[in-house]
């Protein structure tokens, strides 16, 4: 889709809105072409004296308010206009976010933040340009330019006309090249923009990694380089806008020029009266605006062309997971994982190679292996975050891809080793899910994920606010949080990933003691543990090891003890090392 059909659309929608606009515009057009009409035969009954006293004062008067009735029409179409236009800001920016939310993880690893918050302000605001101030520039001048034209030519003389005319067409020649150089100037701007939004987040979100390498002069020196480079593709932008200024210029100088030769000659010849030389070197005057909205016009919308060249592949870019699902009652049941399989794009080897696995409701499922082996990735096609290449995942009967995306992932509680806290208070981030919990309720999931007494700690206590991504708080009372935050809610489903990888053996037992006990009061709710440290999992009623993406082993604790695989000799080492620490 073009620019020019996204306007064409959003026109059409709002018909109604732009049609009383250009109701408005069609008046004051016919009001500003008449004035000068008006004025010619008022000089030339003056020169005449024909017009004197009482009769000149009412044409005075009829003059002031038609200028009057001009006021009010442009301060009402721009009201109107505008209201409109910038619905299509709210619009695409909504739009964004929707695209945005329902995105996988492989589409941020492949996007820039900062170009994506450029695409939702600076680019969304061109193209909002371009449907508001653009369209009541072009309408309001081409509409001023053909009647003031027509005037011209029937209403005063053709001949002066069409001799005023003549330098138009190397006008619009130059507004061609002008135009063609605004474009590439205009996408150069955004694009360094975008640049410098990058620079400016990484930065403020990577600030304690700058300020512990010693990096703040070098992380300036570069912010000073893309300001620059902005500024200067910026300056470009502007330089090639100002350029539309002189060409007008030139062509209503020469247009003058030749009005006053060819009109003069005119009068000279008794073909035309003063009045009416007066009344064209008005109209003449009046071209200035339909000119200058011309170039306005052209440059907002190669503006416009540029921004939605960059924004359109965003929003029609392909989702990773369609949410095609006609399910809406919450899925129930035994989870079963059958001959699993899955190859992220640009891969060799498959990140999960035929994984079979039952989750029955109240059991607890432990899953362990190293690093790289597809403990995440399971857990990334249990929430259909991906798709998987091959096999399928049944819950209650019934494939995971035909619930509802939302009603999937409201019934999974995920914990992420890396959990996301907003910057709000300590109480609503654990009432994320649940905005309707009581204090009682809040305190009471924080004391299960064993950070109470952490929280109590603060002046403020639960109406602490944790800053942006949770900086107030350390690692482990972060992934505490996130923890209180899942069992707040009643979900059928509990994943922690690697969730308890930034707390102490001793946190880590109290929390894993604290769901057993809530297991037994929510009988129904399945929970999926995935750790480095076996620790976390010794009490699961199964436990699988993954080995690059392949189940090796899988049984109970003390099944898996009693074979001398990966699982006894890491669970060996890691109690050694367990040992050694506490000495």
């Amino acid at each position: 889709m073009t620019l020019n059909q996204l306007l064409f659309q959003f026109i059409r929608r709002h018909w109604r809105q732009y049609w009383l606009a250009a109701i408005m515009l069609g008046a004051v057009a016919l009001l500003s072409v008449w004035i000068p009409r008006r004025v010619g035969v008022v000089i030339d009954g003056m020169v005449a004296h024909q017009l004197q006293g009482q009769a000149l004062l009412t044409e005075l008067a009829y003059l002031l308010l038609m200028g009057l009735a001009i006021y009010f029409l442009r301060v009402g179409w721009r009201m109107q206009l505008f209201t409109t236009s910038y619905q299509l800001g709210a619009e695409l920016r909504t739009r964004l976010y929707q695209r945005l939310s329902l995105q996988g993880q492989d589409f941020f690893q492949k996007q820039r933040t900062g170009d994506l918050m450029a695409l939702g302000t600076n680019d969304a605001d061109t193209i909002e340009l371009a449907a508001g101030e653009a369209a009541l520039a072009g309408f309001d001048g081409s509409l001023t330019f053909a009647l003031v034209i027509g005037m011209m030519l029937i209403g005063v003389d053709w001949r002066l006309a069409l001799a005023a005319l003549l330098p138009f067409p190397l006008m619009a020649l130059a507004f061609r090249r002008i135009t063609h150089h605004i474009h590439e100037a205009s996408r150069d701007a955004l694009q360094r923009f975008s640049h410098l939004n990058d620079q400016v987040q990484e930065t403020l979100a990577g600030v304690r990694t700058v300020r512990a390498l010693g990096l703040e002069q070098r992380s300036a020196q570069q912010f000073a380089l893309l300001a620059e480079q902005a500024a200067q593709a910026s300056l470009s932008a502007q330089r090639w806008e100002a350029a539309y200024e002189p060409a007008v210029g030139l062509a209503l100088t020469s247009a003058g020029a030749l009005t006053l030769a060819v009109g003069g000659y005119l009068v000279w010849h008794g073909e035309m009266t003063i009045g009416a030389l007066t009344s064209f070197s008005m109209y003449l005057g009046q071209l200035i605006w339909p000119m200058f909205a011309a170039g306005w016009v052209l440059a907002l919308m190669e503006r416009g062309k540029a921004a939605w060249a960059r924004l359109e592949p965003v929003l029609n870019m392909e989702i990773a997971v369609s949410n095609h699902g006609q399910l809406s009652t919450t899925p129930n049941g035994v989870i079963k994982v059958q001959q699993l399989s899955y190859r992220y794009p640009g891969q060799t080897h498959a990140a999960l190679d035929n994984v079979n696995l039952h989750i029955a409701p109240g059991q607890t499922v432990g899953i362990v292996g190293p690093t790289g082996a597809g403990k995440s990735t399971l857990i990334r096609l249990l929430q259909r975050q991906i798709e998987s290449t091959q096999g399928k995942i049944i819950w209650g009967d019934q494939p995971i891809a035909d619930y509802c995306l939302p009603t999937l992932r409201s019934a999974i509680n995920w914990v992420a080793q890396e959990p996301f806290l907003f910057s709000a208070l300590i109480a609503d981030n654990i009432a994320l899910s649940r905005p309707d919990a009581t204090r009682e309720q809040i305190m009471r999931a924080a004391t299960l994920a064993s950070v109470h007494e952490d929280i109590m700690r603060f002046p403020q206590g639960y109406d602490t606010p944790v800053g942006e991504r949770g900086v107030t708080l350390s690692g482990g009372q972060r992934q505490r949080v996130a923890i209180a935050r899942a069992l707040l809610t009643d979900s059928p489903l509990l994943l922690l990933d690697d969730a308890l990888s930034a707390v102490d053996t001793d946190t880590e037992t109290r929390i894993l003691q604290h769901l057993a006990t809530l297991r037994k009061t929510h009988e129904q709710r399945a929970a999926v543990i995935v750790s480095h440290r076996l620790s976390a999992v010794v009490d699961a009623d199964h436990i699988i090891v993954l080995k690059n993406g392949q189940i090796t082993e899988q049984g109970t604790h003390a099944q898996l003890l009693a074979q001398p695989h990966w699982y006894a000799s890491q669970w060996r080492y890691q109690q050694l090392e367990a040992s050694l620490n506490a000495i």
